[in-house]
């Protein structure tokens, strides 16, 4: 069996989407009986990407204009070597496919993320939503099946995309093996000395941007001992975070990390007190998912796709509230019990996360293709 992937994002992408898309093809590979992956890119990383390459086919623009033009080349003329390298099933991993796969035979999936451009407008940029609106609309109209990461984001589908409920197959997705994975205390030691991280903090995870709420998080700790760590890349929002730090003199208790490797990053998860996710909007929300397969308890907002990956016995507070949040905070902080009773109640949660359970849920979609 030879699966096609849309790999541009595989390659390039340190985050988000590139994270997906690796773990997709490294669960596979492992769990699943798929002979060769076909990678579709329009170059390829210096980063390494995969601890092995077995099994995995790097496909590049195969003439001269198209290794000019690659960016035009994977949005259509990619067919061709598609249909040239007589793959069974094509899968975008990033919520756009090529055109001409129907017209060529190619049986075609695309996996759709979130589509917050279409239900929270105000956070894009004009010509964003314009080319995020033609992508997803044509991969929905021309792909066989259309996986959803979470029910909230299957409702988006048939909202906006008018995509046919049968169509649509709701497969979660799963996290880094880092953040599964037991450490030494002599790691966590070196990881605490590099960052000078407190012995105990609050963690947030994730670009920090306007829908993400990390403010809300910043002002309920004012007037409390608790420390708080960011962990993120900065958009233009982090302005108004970095304000309030210093109108309140909050410096000695607020930490920006960047750069972070996923090892660390997984060893900061271990070591934290509290996990916090106020986000306003998600397609699925995987720092949560790192937080649980980390063991610590997490606190994230009500509704939307957060029950979904939080599970039963996170505790969930209004995103526009920073009483309720400093509340959930004062229940947690110093209370181990607590946090441990959730935590452990969170981790027998996010085992339907796993790789294998993720895994063998994608190639049951697959084989219903085939």
């Amino acid at each position: 069996m030879r699966i096609g992937f849309e790999a541009k994002r595989v390659f390039h992408n340190n985050t988000g989407l590139g994270n997906y898309g690796r773990d997709v093809i490294r669960i596979l590979k492992k769990f699943t009986p798929i002979d060769q992956f076909y990678l579709y890119t329009t170059s390829v990383s210096s980063q390494k990407r995969f601890d092995s390459f077995d099994k995995i086919v790097i496909k590049l623009p195969e003439s001269g204009i198209w290794k000019k033009l690659s960016s035009i080349w994977r949005l259509g003329p990619v067919a061709n070597q598609i249909k040239k390298d007589e793959i069974n099933l094509y899968h975008g991993l990033s919520g756009e496919i090529p055109s001409g796969l129907k017209s060529r035979g190619i049986p075609t999936i695309v996996t759709v993320h979130d589509l917050i451009f279409f239900s929270h407008p105000h956070y894009y940029s004009f010509f964003d939503r314009i080319i995020y609106s033609i992508k997803s609309k044509h991969a929905a109209k021309n792909a066989d099946k259309i996986i959803a990461i979470s029910e909230q984001t299957k409702r988006d589908v048939i909202k906006y995309l008018n995509a046919e409920d049968s169509k649509i197959q709701v497969v979660y997705q799963g996290c880094n093996k880092a953040f599964k994975q037991e450490y030494p205390q002599s790691e966590k030691d070196k990881v605490r000395e590099k960052y000078s991280l407190p012995e105990q903090y609050i963690l947030n995870v994730g670009t920090l941007q306007e829908r993400k709420n990390a403010l809300l998080i910043v002002k309920a700790i004012k007037g409390t001992d608790y420390n708080l760590v960011l962990v993120g890349g900065e958009k233009k929002y982090a302005q108004k975070i970095h304000s309030y730090i210093r109108e309140n003199n909050l410096e000695n208790q607020v930490s920006f990390l960047k750069n972070v490797s996923v090892n660390e990053l997984a060893v900061i998860y271990k070591m934290a007190t509290i996990f916090c996710y106020p986000s306003l909007c998600e397609g699925f929300g995987i720092p949560i998912i790192e937080a649980l397969f980390s063991k610590i308890p997490v606190i994230t907002s009500q509704g939307n796709c957060f029950p979904e990956a939080g599970g039963p016995n996170s505790v969930y507070i209004d995103p526009s509230s920073e009483e309720g949040l400093r509340e959930a905070f004062r229940n947690l902080y110093y209370n181990a019990d607590e946090r441990r009773r959730i935590a452990d109640l969170g981790y027998t949660y996010v085992q339907r996360f796993s790789d294998e359970e993720v895994a063998k849920n994608l190639f049951k979609v697959y084989k219903s293709m085939l």
